[in-house]
């Protein structure tokens, strides 16, 4: 059983930046960010292996940066350039084995 607590969340401008952070009780070889916004479903936006492998979504790209410190058990997002658009419940997400864990969620809205 892996445990994820999420943190950095919050209400941002457009064009503005924030970090979110994700610590995980154990180790898993995949971990990322996925989020889901009002009457959408959930979608990915950034994925990293314990190889330091990333996978970005297309509407992220240069703008987003995951990163983790695998010592921590802890991935990262930072991300710089936010529109409205971004505006979601940005849940971590980690695969260990064949298992998949998910935390609670951090509200992330960019809105002038």
């Amino acid at each position: 059983q892996v445990q994820l607590v999420e943190s950095g969340g919050g209400l941002v401008q457009p064009g503005g930046s924030l970090r979110l952070s994700c610590a995980a009780s154990g180790s898993a070889y995949i971990m990322g960010w996925y989020r889901q916004a009002p009457g959408k479903q959930r979608e990915s936006v950034a994925i990293i292996t314990t190889y330091g492998s990333t996978n970005y979504q297309d509407s992220v790209k240069g703008r987003f940066t995951i990163s983790r410190d695998t010592a921590k058990n802890t991935v990262y997002l930072q991300m710089n350039g936010l529109k409205s658009e971004d505006t979601a419940v940005y849940y971590c997400h980690a695969r260990s084995g064949i298992n998949d864990y998910w935390g609670q969620g951090t509200q992330v809205t960019v809105s002038s």
